[in-house]
This record gives structure tokens, C-alpha cells and sequence, in this order.
């Protein structure tokens, strides 16, 4: 089930993105760190109620932001469509024991699906550019790499933007 995270789920979810960062780094890709993602971050998009969980018996197994906000790292990025009325994805994040079980693919087909039942035009993201598999995953979604930007908070390694037109 994919539902609203709610403030008690905050400690679960920021257990999985710790999870997750530590086996990210463990594969090389250094995208999350101490820096990011923080437990304000998750608590700030529990409270703006754009946070939502994959609980499967009792356990939340991911999580993905959904927002119409455009963040403003991605003002220079040539995008596809008019900067409005879209949606942007943030911080995916599958538990490290339920890789390669679907369950991005479930969040991500939920999300597009939801795109498109309240007729935003295009959804958008970034990933990290080291991290091969997830610009895998989102090009064979249909996404368009379009550009670059940087956070230098978490790495000095750009991160791609994709769009996907709906």
C-alpha cells in the first residue's frame, strides 16, 4: 500500500534512507551522505504532506516525494515542457534488503499514474551521475537526460535532470 508518511513514521524512514546511503556507498556511489538526506528534510516533506510510504506488512519499504514546487537548482535546465504544472520527484528510496524486487518500478508507476489523472504535463528529477542503475532505471521509464546541475553539499559530482512528458 502507498500511502501519506505521517510524523511517526519520520524515525522508520529516516532508518531506511541511512540504510540506503550506507549501502549506496558501500557500491561506490557516494550520492547520500551525513549532509543528505536529513531527518528535518524527511519532517519538513511529512509536513508539506509530500512524503509517501510503501508499507508492506507493517514495514515501510519506501518511500518517494512528490511535489509541484521546482527547486531552484533546476532554473537553467532546458526543460521539455514550460515550467508549470508539473511535478518533481525526490529522494526514491527502496530499503536495501527489498532491492531489485520492484518496488521503485510500483512507487514510480504510482507517482506517473497520479501525474497524469491530475494533468500535469510532465514529471521531473534528478539523479546521481555516478549512480548508473538509477539513470538506467529512469531512461528505460522513457525519461530524457536534459542536463546537468550540481549540489555541492552532497558531492561534486553533477546530478542529471529528466523529464518525462505525459
Amino acid at each position: 500500500m502507498i500511502r501519506k508518511a505521517l510524523l511517526s513514521d519520520l524515525d522508520a524512514i529516516h532508518k531506511l534512507t541511512q540504510a540506503c546511503a550506507k549501502a549506496m556507498i558501500a557500491k561506490g556511489i557516494f550520492q547520500w551522505n551525513e549532509d543528505y538526506p536529513t531527518r528535518s528534510r524527511f519532517q519538513k516533506d511529512i509536513e508539506l504532506e509530500e512524503l509517501y510510504i510503501l508499507e508492506e506488512e507493517h514495514l515501510i519499504k519506501g518511500i518517494i516525494v512528490i511535489t509541484e514546487l521546482m527547486d531552484d537548482e533546476y532554473i537553467p535546465v532546458q526543460w521539455l515542457t514550460d515550467n508549470q504544472n508539473n511535478l518533481y520527484i525526490h529522494r526514491l528510496a527502496v530499503h536495501p534488503d527489498y532491492w531489485g524486487k520492484g518496488l521503485a518500478q510500483q512507487l514510480m508507476s504510482w507517482a506517473e499514474t497520479n501525474a497524469v489523472k491530475n494533468g500535469y504535463q510532465s514529471v521531473r528529477l534528478d539523479t546521481f551521475s555516478q549512480n548508473k542503475r538509477n539513470q538506467k532505471f529512469y531512461e528505460t521509464r522513457g525519461y530524457k537526460k536534459l542536463g546537468n546541475i550540481f549540489f555541492p553539499k552532497q558531492s561534486e559530482h553533477p546530478f542529471y535532470c529528466y523529464e518525462l512528458l505525459l
